[in-house]
């Protein structure tokens, strides 16, 4: 099933110089990047995103270290995007992430651990909502889905919405543009 997904890349990632490395290989992977902005994220974002950590001892500390550099925020969309990206990003602590993984490769922290990712498709739709306006997701054709797909796969893929034109802000289930 095609799904969005949300994706923050943190300052560690950004302060090793490893933002290219993580998008290219969601690109690679086959997900489609459907938004991306480069933003100093604020407090009340954070805590928003965060909410399900309220009260942590961690939480100051951890909010100081995601203010250290602007942080990319990308959405991805594609069949299972919210799985794929996890199984991706590895486990929480780089330490035990599966050396494959974006943790498992470049990682050797729990908290300084690169990369966010949303946890289940209505924590994605959630953060995404926080950090992106409707007009900011786009909708565009990618040549080489017709090989990336099996045609049942196309066919449910095709069946759940048409595309896009290149370029064309989607709308966004529950959302409205402001004016």
């Amino acid at each position: 099933m095609a799904e969005m997904t949300f994706v923050i890349i943190k300052p560690d990632s950004i302060a090793r110089g490893l933002s290219g490395e993580l998008i290219t290989r969601f690109e690679k992977k086959g997900l489609k990047l459907v938004g991306v902005k480069m933003v100093k994220l604020k407090r009340k974002q954070f805590e928003e995103l965060y909410s399900h950590l309220a009260g942590r001892p961690f939480l100051d500390e951890y909010f100081k270290f995601m203010k250290r550099t602007p942080v990319i925020m990308l959405v991805l969309e594609g069949m299972n995007a919210v799985e794929i990206v996890r199984r991706m990003c590895g486990v929480t602590n780089g330490r035990e992430a599966e050396p494959s993984t974006i943790r498992g490769v470049y990682s050797m922290s729990g908290r300084m651990n690169l990369i966010h990712a949303a946890d289940s498709p209505a924590n994605a739709e959630r953060e995404i909502g926080i950090f992106f306006k409707p007009k900011e997701i786009y909708d565009y054709k990618m040549p080489l889905t017709p090989i990336m797909y099996s045609i049942d796969e196309l066919e449910a893929l095709n069946a759940e919405r048409k595309e896009g034109i290149s370029g064309k802000p989607r709308k966004m289930p529950g959302k409205e543009d402001e004016p």
